[in-house]
């Protein structure tokens, strides 16, 4: 065995999202940053979008950043983020035995990726992982 993660596919959504990071993702001076836009990203595609804008979670953070500079983390040059969440994401979608990435799987491989930094993106829109995590596992009414 090789070690090397078997291919899935991705949903039109995941697709979405992580193009959209792609593009995004480069021009972040802070990981906070990266982890901002991942939110941004987020909150327009699939379940995941569904329910971060069900939770109010807007464009805007509510709140304007009080750190300091020096508190905040900058960027590795080299380092392709984006890549390292969609393998993440793609772990968890095999895990799952699913037959492709969904932004569910995303959004794990940036919880795994960002860790408190997506956290923070989340609070200061008036939100929390915990609460996130809630409304994601809750069953959805059929229309």
């Amino acid at each position: 065995m090789t070690g090397e993660q078997p291919k899935i596919g991705l949903s039109q959504d995941a697709a979405i999202v992580l193009a959209l990071a792609e593009t995004a993702i480069p021009f972040a001076a802070t990981r906070e940053d990266e982890a901002e836009r991942w939110v941004r990203v987020l909150r327009m595609h699939g379940h995941v979008g569904g329910v971060l804008q069900g939770m109010g979670v807007g464009e805007a953070p509510l709140e304007t950043l009080a750190d300091v500079p020096a508190s905040r983390t900058p960027r590795r040059p080299g380092q392709n983020v984006v890549r390292d969440v969609a393998q993440a994401a793609a772990r968890y979608a095999i895990g799952r035995h699913a037959k492709i990435v969904g932004t569910v799987d995303v959004l794990f491989g940036v919880l795994e990726v960002y860790g408190k930094a997506f956290d923070r993106a989340l609070y200061i829109r008036g939100a929390t992982r915990e609460e996130l995590m809630e409304r994601l596992a809750a069953p959805t009414l059929a229309r």
